[in-house]
């Protein structure tokens, strides 16, 4: 019978995650930098891949069987696991990058969204401007309800609330999901960005999660597209995914994929993060 590893690490395997964070963080930055109408998401793709092959790390999205890109990157109507390729970007769209190093053994997962430019359809872009910022909104929710959680589902709840309050007419991705975080880029436990009947793990010092809202300005109705990997609105309303790492240990929690350790984006919730000892 194999050995079943705990979902709860030591301090020195959480000082561990910190580096892979920081080369994720790194990489996303770099994407980031490069954003703009005519670049396409292989271009995209090869930016994140030089920055982490460059800080000694591997593309842990490359160790997913079939995989053969280092980031995700979702236009429109795609909501994640999108495959980067020779489509230009447009004035308009609404891009998600997700992406994630692993550094000496350990791993860091992130993700962000981003809405480029479009002057000729100023209604278009606030429309998805607002639910960009309303689902990074619930993942510092998330994050927040984290540091003084006793269940992991107190993180879904949290992340619930804060769509239902800031855009309620929005739908939250059911069959995607958050999850452990640290040997693997995907461990146990899973973390649900709504509410559940069932608490879950205990939130304990020794926990990483990634986790990750996945949010629609319209029906949750999903379907994965022909190339087998693109998750995509049945309705075609646009999409929204914001990730990132965080370890919870003695002093409080730490945003791994952060380079503040999530001071800014806890700041309005009142939550300081604390470094990891």
């Amino acid at each position: 019978m194999g050995l079943r590893r705990s979902i709860y690490k030591t301090p020195a395997q959480l000082r561990a995650m910190v580096d892979p964070g920081l080369i994720t963080a790194d990489a996303l930055a770099a994407v980031k930098a490069l954003i703009a109408p005519g670049v396409t998401t292989l271009e995209l793709d090869a930016a994140a891949s030089d920055l982490i092959v460059s800080r000694g790390a591997k593309s842990n999205f490359q160790m997913v069987r079939g995989y053969r890109h280092t980031v995700c990157a979702s236009v429109n109507e795609q909501v994640v696991h999108g495959i980067p390729g020779d489509r230009p970007l447009e004035p308009g769209d609404i891009l998600s990058i997700d992406a994630g190093a692993e550094y000496k053994g350990w791993n860091g997962d992130s993700a962000f969204t981003v809405v480029l430019p479009d002057p000729s359809r100023p209604e278009l872009v606030a429309e998805r401007e607002h639910l960009s910022r309303v689902t990074e909104g619930s993942l510092w929710a998330g994050i927040a309800a984290l540091a003084s959680a006793r269940h992991i589902a107190d993180v879904g709840a949290a992340i619930e609330d804060y769509i239902r309050a800031h855009g309620e007419d929005y739908g939250i991705l059911r069959e995607y999901v958050g999850h452990g975080i640290g040997r693997k880029m995907h461990e146990s436990p899973s973390v649900f960005n709504y509410r559940v009947d069932d608490p879950g793990p205990e939130v304990q010092p020794g926990l990483a999660l990634a986790i990750e809202p996945m949010v629609v300005a319209g029906s949750d109705a999903t379907f994965v597209e022909d190339d087998g990997w693109t998750v995509s609105t049945v309705d075609g309303s646009a999409g929204s995914h914001w990730e990132h790492s965080v370890a919870v240990h003695d002093d409080g929690v730490w945003v791994l994929t952060a380079p503040d350790g999530g001071a800014a984006g806890l700041a309005p919730f009142g939550v300081t993060p604390a470094p990891i000892r």
